[in-house]
């Protein structure tokens, strides 16, 4: 797989926004960031799974995944290097950090955060009428 398959597969996923993050790629849902080409000078996509799932995605496939290094990945920041997966691979890796972001964004209540209603209480504290 390369970026750009990454990049497809990742717009493919519902509500999916992509946006430039540093200058690279990265793709959020309900305006929280599930999955970067951050890393794809070097070969990876990063996905921000939970310590669980990327400990069982390492495990399953360590020639394909492994955890970012230093803190990131001690967060469950994981890379998975594109050469060596499979489109269903690839896809099935995309789809778990999407839906972890949007089951974590319906925990919150967050469904996108540029459409969020603001309260008159809100607008007052700004100064806005």
């Amino acid at each position: 797989m390369t970026p750009a398959d990454f990049r497809r597969i990742a717009r493919s996923l519902q509500g999916v926004e992509e946006y430039p993050h540093a200058g690279l790629p990265a793709f959020r849902v309900g305006g929280r960031k599930f999955a970067s080409l951050a890393s794809q000078a070097e070969g990876y996509g990063n996905l921000m799974l939970t310590l669980e799932q990327q400990t069982a995605f390492v495990e399953e496939a360590p020639e394909i995944f492994l955890p970012i290094p230093g803190g990131w990945g001690r967060m469950g920041h994981t890379h998975i290097r594109l050469a060596a997966a499979s489109e269903d691979v690839l896809t099935g890796a995309l789809r778990t950090a999407w839906k972890l972001r949007v089951e974590k964004n319906a925990k919150t209540g967050r469904k996108n955060r540029h459409s969020a209603p603001r309260s008159r209480a809100a607008d007052k504290k700004r100064g806005e009428r």
